[in-house]
């Protein structure tokens, strides 16, 4: 393989490394990344089977456990977010499942917070209890909560934020000390803010976890997920959970998602425009009973958001008049904007979280977080803000 690396005596800005990073070109010199779609590799002599497995070789060994374009992936989102490691997944689930399970023992002890996407909260209130591993559920926003919730066998505290799909906004940093003084480590859900809007290792958490099918896919075509972290947590915990337990990324997968990496600046950049037009408008509309977006001075936690984040983002939270008849009524009447679970695509999607990501959750869990049957999440695309303007309104007057 070549390789041109980036300059090395400067330092480039990430659009660059998004597009640059970990390039290696075959013998053909394509211009775009090969794409490696093997499950195994040959070796030349038994000997160099050998010291591929014990160590001594470097190589690639079999797909399940690491692939050159695979490792493409990794490389460049290990670049984008400052981290020293990181290993790619099958999906964002199975990022977090193996960021949690892969440092934590029966008898260990997990704080959350409750705000979570329904399959994480999962994960840690049903999950982890299968095998020992003791869960306690705090309002993420309340520092106290997390101080007080600490046991002397707590390992892990986990938050994603801004939240799905209120937009709660938690103090990465503060909560970061908190875990650390309890010798805890901090993993952070950072799906709805991207690493281009912020970047939670620089806060001062240990793991940061995305699911790669939303934002960094951006336009709806497959599955993945990646953790990132020290060296020292990949090597000792996260590396041979992975290689043992099989949630490993497709080639093909990974080779969609690094060239989606190559527009990723870009798009979150058009999409918060968007967000931030369409959330002003949805503001002042009569029939909005509640709006959050974390690039408006009203946000709860404006401050916090200015302090930890380099924009609002591409996610918008409503209520509408009239409970869940009209939020239906709403959303049947869109043209533009697909209803969906999904987020972060170049489409604008409209979810309504109550029936569907957080449906399992019981009516009191949804009514503590605020997740009303009125709520709508709207995760805003790349189409004219005008057009996603006139296709809201029109569906507002028919709701």
């Amino acid at each position: 393989m070549s390789r041109r690396p980036l300059p090395a005596d400067r330092e480039v800005a990430p659009a660059t490394r998004l597009i640059h990073e970990a390039e290696a070109r075959s013998g053909f010199g394509e211009m775009s990344e090969a794409l490696y779609l093997t499950s195994g590799f040959s070796y030349d002599t038994m000997e160099a089977a050998e010291a591929r497995f014990d160590g001594r070789d470097p190589g690639f060994i079999y797909s399940r456990f690491s692939n050159p374009t695979v490792s493409t992936f990794e490389r460049r989102m290990i670049a984008l977010e400052g981290a020293e490691a990181g290993r790619a997944t099958a999906s964002g689930m199975a990022a977090v499942t193996a960021a949690m399970l892969c440092q934590l023992n029966a008898g260990d002890h997990v704080v959350a917070a409750k705000a979570l996407f329904g399959s994480c909260r999962y994960v840690v209130e049903d999950l982890c209890p299968r095998f020992g591993i003791a869960c306690t559920l705090v309002d993420g926003a309340d520092l106290a909560q997390w101080r007080a919730a600490l046991r002397p066998t707590t390992k892990v505290l986990f938050l994603e934020s801004p939240t799905n799909p209120t937009l709660q906004v938690y103090d990465i940093a503060a909560i970061a000390e908190i875990a650390h003084e309890a010798g805890a480590r901090l993993v952070v859900d950072n799906v709805f803010a991207t690493p281009i809007l912020q970047q939670p290792l620089t806060l001062g958490a240990d793991i940061v976890v995305y699911s790669a099918t939303k934002h960094i896919d951006g336009q709806g075509r497959v599955l993945g997920g990646v953790v990132l972290g020290s060296e020292k947590f990949v090597m000792d915990h996260l590396h041979t959970f992975l290689r043992q337990t099989g949630p490993s990324m497709s080639p093909f997968n990974a080779w969609t998602l690094a060239k989606g990496l190559e527009t990723l600046a870009l798009r979150v950049e058009r999409a918060q425009a968007n967000a931030g037009r369409i959330a002003d408008f949805l503001a002042a509309h009569p029939k909005i009973a509640k709006l959050t977006y974390c690039g408006r001075a009203d946000h709860p936690q404006a401050d916090l958001v200015r302090k930890q984040m380099k924009g609002g983002g591409t996610l918008v939270a409503f209520e509408i008049d009239g409970g869940k008849e009209a939020a239906f009524r709403f959303g049947n009447a869109l043209e533009i904007v697909k209803i969906s679970n999904n987020l972060g695509d170049a489409k604008s999607i409209l979810t309504h979280p109550a029936t569907t990501t957080h449906q399992r959750l019981s009516p009191e869990a949804r009514a503590e977080l605020g997740i009303s049957d009125a709520m709508l999440r709207l995760s805003v695309g790349l189409e004219d803000a005008g057009d996603l303007i006139a296709d809201l309104e029109a569906a507002l007057d028919a709701a």
